[in-house]
């Protein structure tokens, strides 16, 4: 009986499974080799967040599950980014400050993912979106490619399905 008790929701079960496929995903070299993402701490955020925003996206509006089950990864997403912060070795005031600040991006990031998808077919918004924050201070001539890997990747999740999601499955399309 005590372990029912203290065994995990499903959701979050399923939110943290699914932040793992993300790490392996936003970790392919292909992402830096071939479509010129900056393998800079900077860098590393944004493809990060660019897969954490395409799952919430696919479960967004899919009911009470899928909402638990994005909650679950977010919350596991920003554990992640305070773990990180404090391996590199900022204390604890430093830590709050820094998740809040990556939080605000994050959330900042979403919005113009929005915009972004709400134009597609036109990539013109998505490229200069990428432009702004993947590639900023770095060379940008790969943005189409990134933009269309991001096309392609939602196309991708939008065929999968929701059962699957909430049992932490998902499937990646190459770069």
């Amino acid at each position: 009986m005590l372990k029912h008790l203290f065994k995990p929701r499903p959701a979050v079960v399923a939110g943290a499974t699914l932040y793992d496929h993300v790490v392996a995903q936003a970790r392919s070299p292909g992402l830096y080799a071939e479509l010129g993402a900056p393998d800079t701490t900077e860098g590393r955020f944004e493809i990060y967040s660019l897969h954490v925003y395409l799952l919430l996206e696919r479960l967004k509006e899919q009911g009470p599950q899928a909402a638990e089950t994005a909650q679950a990864l977010l919350d596991t997403y920003l554990s992640a980014l305070d773990n990180t912060l404090r391996e590199m070795g900022l204390g604890d005031v430093g830590v709050g400050r820094q998740v809040r600040k990556l939080g605000e991006a994050f959330y900042g990031r979403v919005r113009s993912y929005e915009v972004g998808m709400a134009a597609l077919p036109d990539t013109v918004e998505l490229q200069a979106m990428l432009v702004r924050t993947a590639y900023a201070g770095a060379d940008s001539a790969s943005a189409p490619r990134l933009a269309d890997y991001i096309v392609r990747q939602r196309q991708a999740l939008a065929k999968l399905k929701l059962d699957d999601l909430f049992e932490g499955k998902v499937t990646w399309i190459d770069v």
